[in-house]
């Protein structure tokens, strides 16, 4: 690995930490209500996105782990999120709050993601929890950027999108020099189309563009976890 590629990677592990870091000062300030609002997540509430921000820093899953992990929970990669997800949000707002703090520098590097996966996670999940809120935390569009070059890759469309989702699009970002794609064009925030391409339709409204009505069709609001 040269040494650009060290500094790209490094500077993804900065951004992972400061959005954990701005997902735990918000999470600090809500009330018990707040932590009852049901988030983006289909079935969780916020309390369960602060939870699943929090748990793969404690558990730091690699390729055997995860094959461990996928026997016991019979194959089902979305039954294995959801349970080891709602186990940790069992524990008190406090202990959440100060966990995402102690360990939000945690250095997670999964396969066939890499580090870009998690680093794209703590954006999506923290906008998962602001947005129905009607909170603007939000990272600044610097550190959407690595996560919009992430989405739209190979990589992504291995468990965070939809292998047709982007075809016949372009988007392009209002707030800073981002396009990507072919076709209808699509103009948003780095943040509204993030969230848009990563499948949360509460974002397609703050997207403008002829490709909107393409796009709003392919996201299709998934169902809770059956047990």
């Amino acid at each position: 690995m040269g040494s650009d590629s060290a500094a790209g990677v490094e500077a993804i592990y900065q951004i992972a930490t400061a959005n954990r870091l701005l997902a735990a000062d918000m999470f600090a300030d809500l009330t018990p209500e707040q932590w009852r609002t049901p988030s983006l997540c289909a079935g969780w509430t916020v309390r369960e996105v602060a939870a699943h921000l929090l748990e793969p820093l404690e558990t730091k899953v690699d390729t055997l782990k995860l094959l461990a992990y996928l026997v016991r929970y019979r194959g089902s990669l979305d039954r294995m999120v959801d349970e080891t997800t709602r186990k940790v949000a069992a524990r008190p707002t406090d202990e959440l709050v100060t966990g995402l703090r102690e360990r939000a520098s945690t250095r997670l590097t999964p396969p066939v993601v890499g580090p870009l996966g998690p680093m794209t996670d703590t954006g999506v999940h923290l906008r998962d929890a602001a947005r129905p809120l009607g909170l603007d935390v939000c990272p600044p569009p610097a550190s959407w950027r690595p996560a919009l070059d992430f989405l739209v890759s190979k990589p992504a469309s291995r468990g965070f999108i939809p292998r047709d989702r982007l075809v016949g699009l372009r988007f392009i970002a209002t707030d800073q020099d981002w396009q990507h794609g072919k076709g209808v064009e699509i103009h948003g925030s780095s943040e509204a189309i993030a969230m848009a391409v990563s499948g949360r339709p509460a974002a397609l409204d703050d997207l403008a563009g002829a490709g909107t009505d393409v796009l709003r069709p392919r996201i299709v609001p998934l169902a809770p976890i059956q047990p």
